[in-house]
């Protein structure tokens, strides 16, 4: 297999599903998938992290199974739980029946009284290897990020009643992190790793003529600058890459074929999410943004 012809030939993949890759992600993801190791993104919010794992999905013609996190996660809802209403009417019924204990206990902690969450869906496909992907990882807690190191590392997962449960087909897994605090050091050792910057300003015209090809390149070149100022301010949310294309979907259904400062006012929150930022800049005087802009 060369190496280049096959990173190339995911850029162009991703770039037919309106998702432009640079050369250094695609590099990290077809390595991704040549050494079969997971990936870890960070980046701040609404850079595409998520949106990465959703269009591999596709790429490969694969599903893509999303666990997201957050504080408080654990094993029964990441990994497992048992039916207890189907295992209690399953007991009732066996009452009379001439099976030992241990036949019993073993009948009701079979794969039929097992429901499948995310991590162990995402090992347990008889056919082929689907997209994991873990969100949002640091908003977990740090005992759960330690749960998840025997299935990034062995990808199998152990279940206490059953035993050890090893994928069929590995899983191509993604995983993101806002960076709302530091992941630990044996997670990272087992993860290839890439920083998603906002893209450049060239790259984001691109994104945003991707998905709305019938739009006037003049207002989307505008559209793009102002986000990208904008995000040199203190804001409490930074606009990311879909409030570009939020924005640039609400002005042409709006109509405006340019950018000016009525059209900006009346459209702020597609792309500013937070009253005082909304304030803040309408405070600073829109046309004299648009001006220095």
């Amino acid at each position: 297999m060369n190496e280049k012809i096959d990173v190339q030939k995911i850029a162009e993949g991703f770039d037919s599903l309106s998702y432009i890759l640079d050369d250094e992600l695609a590099t990290v993801l077809f390595l991704m998938m040549r050494l079969e190791k997971p990936l870890l993104l960070e980046g701040n919010p609404g850079v595409g992290k998520t949106e990465i794992a959703r269009v591999l999905a596709q790429y490969l013609g694969t599903e893509v199974i999303r666990l997201q996190c957050y504080e408080g996660l654990d094993v029964h809802t990441a990994v497992y739980e048992w039916n207890y209403q189907k295992q209690l009417l399953s007991i009732k019924l066996q009452e009379q029946s001439n099976k030992s204990a241990l036949e019993k206990e073993e009948h009701i902690f079979g794969e039929e009284f097992l429901l499948q969450r995310p991590l162990l869906k995402a090992i347990s496909n008889p056919e082929r290897s689907p997209v994991l992907l873990i969100d949002e990882i640091d908003r977990a807690d740090e005992e759960f990020e330690a749960f998840l190191l025997e299935l990034l590392s062995a990808f199998q997962i152990s279940i206490p009643e059953m035993g050890t449960i090893k994928a069929k087909h590995k899983p191509l897994v993604i995983l993101t992190s806002n960076r709302t605090r530091e992941l630990s050091d044996a997670l990272k050792r087992r993860c290839l790793y890439h920083w998603v910057e906002y893209p450049e300003f060239d790259k984001e015209v691109r994104i945003v003529q991707k998905h709305l090809g019938n739009i006037e390149t003049d207002i989307i070149t505008n559209i793009v600058r102002v986000v990208q100022h904008l995000r040199t301010l203190k804001l409490q949310k930074t606009p990311g890459i879909a409030e570009s294309i939020d924005w640039a979907q609400s002005l042409l259904a709006l109509g405006y074929k340019d950018l000016d400062a009525k059209a900006m006012d009346q459209t702020l929150g597609c792309i500013l999410k937070s009253s005082d930022d909304i304030k803040s800049i309408k405070k600073g005087g829109i046309e004299e943004l648009l001006q220095q802009i």
